[in-house]
């Protein structure tokens, strides 16, 4: 019984920690023509981080304004014409399902030339399946292969060390990290019992 009551709650602490995030667009989740002075749309999206899975939520009077999911050329003229997809029901949740740019306009064009418009970019998964990867800013330092020669010696005659301090984490690997120590917290006092 007790067993199965720690499983049960590690399944939950695990699902937890890769649940979705369910965002309000802008923060506050109405859609609007933003008013003057106002942060836009694309500055809270730049300050906010989209994963694959998480949801958008918009909320607009559904007589007067609508959502429209458009490419990027329709996004920069505010054409309305063709969208990819058309939400009309006032109460938008939209679910970001890859990676990558996804561009949002308001049906009514005059108020997507008031900027009525997001573009979201998603990120990718860390192992990047399915996804182009992101430019770099710099190319990345090449790592010794396993057939390079070993670095040369130093003035005291001795092979210097390659790299005298150890690669940083991987930031991705920090979360794992932590559920593996919560759940060895977890389960160690179960071990002794059984």
């Amino acid at each position: 019984m007790a067993k199965g009551l720690v499983v049960f709650l590690c399944f939950v602490l695990l699902v937890s920690m890769t649940a979705a995030t369910q965002f309000k667009v802008g923060g506050t989740g109405q859609w609007n023509v933003p008013e003057s002075g106002a942060k836009s749309y694309n500055q809270w999206a730049q300050a906010t981080r989209f994963k694959v899975g998480d949801t958008i939520v918009f909320i607009y009077p559904a007589n007067n304004d609508s959502v429209l999911l458009v490419d990027s050329n329709s996004y920069n003229s505010c054409d309305t014409s063709s969208p990819t997809d058309r939400f009309s029901d006032g109460n938008t949740v939209f679910t970001l399902t890859r990676s990558g740019p996804f561009y949002f306009i308001s049906g009514n064009q005059d108020n997507c030339k008031k900027d009525e418009k997001l573009h979201v970019v998603v990120l990718g998964n860390h192992n990047n399946t399915g996804s182009a990867p992101s430019p770099s800013p710099s190319p990345p330092a090449e790592a010794p292969s396993a057939s390079s020669p070993p670095p040369p010696p130093s003035s005291d005659g001795n092979i210097a060390p390659a790299s005298s301090t150890p690669p940083p984490p991987n930031a991705a690997s920090l979360p794992v990290i932590s559920l593996m120590g919560m759940l060895g917290l977890v389960f160690v006092p179960f071990l002794n019992l059984v």
